[in-house]
C-alpha cells in the first residue's frame, strides 16, 4: 500500500489515495476502539444504501490503525462554494437535499444521539447547576430515530466527476433526532464565521423539512455543550454564551 500521496491532515489522522483507495491513517495515540467504531458506523450507513465510500479494509500500517475506504474523484461542496460564489444558493439547496436523505434512513443499531449528548455534557467544563439545566432540556425532547451525521458540512460532501454527491466521515453518526443534527450543522457555519450562510441553511433547513426553527433552536444550547466538550480554548466563550442562553428568538 503506497501512502505517498497526502489527500487531507486532521487532528490524530493522515489521509492518503492509494490509486482507486482512500486510507485514514490513524496516529498511535488513537484509541482503537474509536477508530473500530467509526468503521462500524461507516459499515452501518453503507446498508441504508446511501451514497458513501465503501470500506474495503480495517488494517494495522507501521503499528497504526487505519480504514481503507474507495477513493472518490471530485471535488467537495465547500470547494465548489469557495470557486463559484453565483451558484451558492444552488448548492446551499443541494446540502439540504442532501442531509434531509439522510435523515430519512434508519439505522437501528447506531448508537443514540440522547446518551451521546448526555456524554458529552458531563464532560464539558460547566458547572453542575448548567449541566442539570441541559440534561433536563435533552430529556425533555422528542425521542426519534433518525440516521444523525453528526458533522454534516460542505466539506463532508464529495461531488464526484459524475455529478453524483458522496457524503463521508460518519465517525460521529448516531440515530436521533433530525433537528439536533441541523443545529449541529448551524453550529459549523457559525464557527466558521459565516453567520450568513448559517442563517441562510437554518430558513431553508426548515423550509424543505417542515420543522419550525424554533424547534431547531432548543437544540443549540445543547450542541454548544458537546462541542464545548472538545476543549477548544479559542472557542470557548462563545459557545458559553450559546449554552448559558435558554431560549432564542
Amino acid at each position: 500500500m503506497k501512502l505517498d500521496r497526502v489527500i487531507a491532515v486532521r487532528n490524530n489522522k493522515t489521509v492518503y489515495r492509494d490509486e482507486d483507495l482512500c486510507v485514514k491513517v490513524f496516529d498511535t495515540d488513537y484509541s482503537k476502539a474509536d477508530v473500530l467504531n467509526e468503521a462500524l458506523n461507516q459499515s452501518r450507513i453503507e446498508e441504508t444504501g446511501l451514497n458513501i465510500p465503501k470500506i474495503r479494509e480495517i488494517t494495522m500500517i507501521d503499528s497504526r490503525w487505519a480504514i481503507v475506504s474507495d477513493y472518490i474523484s471530485g471535488k467537495t461542496l465547500a470547494q465548489l462554494m469557495q470557486e463559484n460564489p453565483d451558484k451558492a444558493d444552488e448548492y446551499l439547496e443541494l446540502f439540504v437535499e442532501l442531509q434531509i436523505s439522510v435523515h430519512d434512513m434508519n439505522a437501528p443499531l447506531l448508537n443514540k444521539l440522547k446518551d451521546k449528548m448526555n456524554a458529552k455534557i458531563q464532560a464539558a467544563p460547566l458547572d453542575a447547576t448548567t449541566r442539570y439545566d441541559l440534561h433536563t432540556r435533552l430529556e425533555a425532547m422528542p425521542k426519534h430515530h433518525k440516521v444523525c451525521h453528526g458533522d454534516f458540512n460542505p466539506s463532508n460532501i464529495i461531488m464526484s466527476d459524475n455529478g453524483t454527491a458522496y457524503i463521508i466521515d460518519w465517525s460521529h453518526a448516531t440515530q436521533g433526532n433530525a433537528s439536533a443534527d441541523a443545529a449541529r450543522t448551524y453550529l459549523t457555519f457559525w464557527l466558521a464565521g459565516d453567520i450568513s450562510g448559517a442563517d441562510k441553511y437554518l430558513e431553508l433547513f426548515c423550509k424543505k423539512s417542515d420543522t419550525a426553527k424554533q424547534y431547531v433552536q432548543k437544540w443549540l444550547p445543547i450542541v454548544a455543550a458537546s462541542q464545548l466538550s472538545k476543549g477548544k480554548e479559542n472557542e470557548r466563550e462563545f459557545l458559553l454564551s450559546w449554552v448559558n442562553v435558554v431560549d432564542y428568538e
